[in-house]
């Protein structure tokens, strides 16, 4: 069955493919094909079922830590006000790729609108940038509370959060929002034909018959100056953060300290390290790589850290697993 329908969208995609010499109007009318994983069509159900498995939980662990975020008083300080909303975003930016990727693995719909594209692709990197800063502010936040603890309580203020959490949103909308019009501008000609799961910048761009050279340069500097500028950032509040921690003079504060910035750095490298080898293998991989292995990194690591951020965040931080076991026996208790 799994290859009689890999065989069906094989052969409706080598039909569009020799009728899609599409003009402009078309293009933006007809809307795009979405392959899924090119060389693994005839294990897409297959691989629906680790990714729907993987999804489901991201949903689950995140909204459990919301909710005992939320629910527990005691969690009202900035580190766990930070990590319910990297939890938030971790929700949309799974939700915004997951159905829609399950829903061509089980049902063969590959189709979507052209706007729908550009407004998938809008919210992908929109959180993913958002992510990222929500990362730097938990960075940040390791930093006051480590190398300046007297300065904490007024460093990091409701005001202060609220102006992060601005400051986020803003920044993640200033650096995506030209690329709807940068995609707009271009005139589509070619086949509407994207190989992937989901609709993202350079995928869409390369669908033009136009000269896409300042979306690729608009595409790098973002990058550069988003992302990589946090990295950049975050590393050297690290490396402040570890000199005052191995100056303290106490083993037991040293130890906590450092279980406490684990937690934190175990994120981080889940949420960069497959993100960044993606954008590097896809760039300058070329032929080496085969290009279904780009497209599952692309969607495992926008499910994998969320799957894993509140197992992470669960089992080493003893707050929040008190937190939750407050949060579930009081349920049990009004359920009786």
């Amino acid at each position: 069955m799994a290859q009689a329908r890999a065989l069906k969208k094989i052969m409706a995609l080598s039909s569009a493919r020799s009728t899609a010499a599409v003009n402009d109007s078309d293009t933006r009318t007809t809307g795009c094909l979405l392959t899924g994983i090119p060389g693994l069509e005839h294990l897409h159900i297959w691989l629906s079922i680790p990714f729907c498995a993987m999804y489901v939980a991201a949903l689950a662990g995140n909204g459990i830590l919301i909710g005992i975020v939320l629910s527990q008083p005691s969690l009202r300080e900035p580190m766990y006000i930070f990590l319910s909303m990297l939890a938030s975003a971790d929700i949309l930016l799974s939700t915004s790729t997951m159905p829609k990727t399950l829903a061509n693995f089980w049902l063969g719909s590959s189709h979507i609108s052209f706007d729908g594209c550009l407004t998938q692709m809008f919210f992908i990197h929109f959180l993913f940038v958002a992510d990222s800063a929500v990362l730097l502010a938990m960075a940040f936040d390791r930093f006051v509370a480590i190398c300046s603890p007297l300065r904490y309580t007024t460093a990091l203020t409701s005001t202060v959060i609220g102006k992060i959490v601005a400051a986020t949103l803003t920044r993640s909308l200033i650096i995506m929002f030209p690329s709807i019009f940068l995609l707009k501008r271009l005139r589509y000609c070619r086949i509407n034909i994207i190989a992937h799961t989901f609709c993202e910048h350079m995928g869409i761009a390369r669908l033009s018959c136009s000269d896409i050279s300042i979306n690729v340069w608009y595409g790098l500097a973002a990058a550069l100056l988003s992302t990589g500028l946090d990295i950049i950032l975050i590393a050297v509040s690290y490396i402040h953060i570890l000199r005052a921690v191995f100056r303290l003079p106490s083993r037991n504060a040293r130890s906590k300290a450092l279980s406490t910035c684990g937690s934190h750095v175990c994120v981080i490298l889940l949420f960069y390290i497959p993100a960044l080898f993606s954008v590097f293998a896809y760039r300058f991989g070329g032929r080496r790589i085969p290009r279904y292995v780009h497209i599952l990194l692309a969607n495992l690591y926008v499910v994998i850290p969320p799957m894993l951020n509140p197992i992470i965040y669960g089992a080493r931080t003893k707050q929040i697993w008190e937190g939750a076991k407050q949060m579930f026996s009081h349920f049990a208790k009004e359920s009786k």
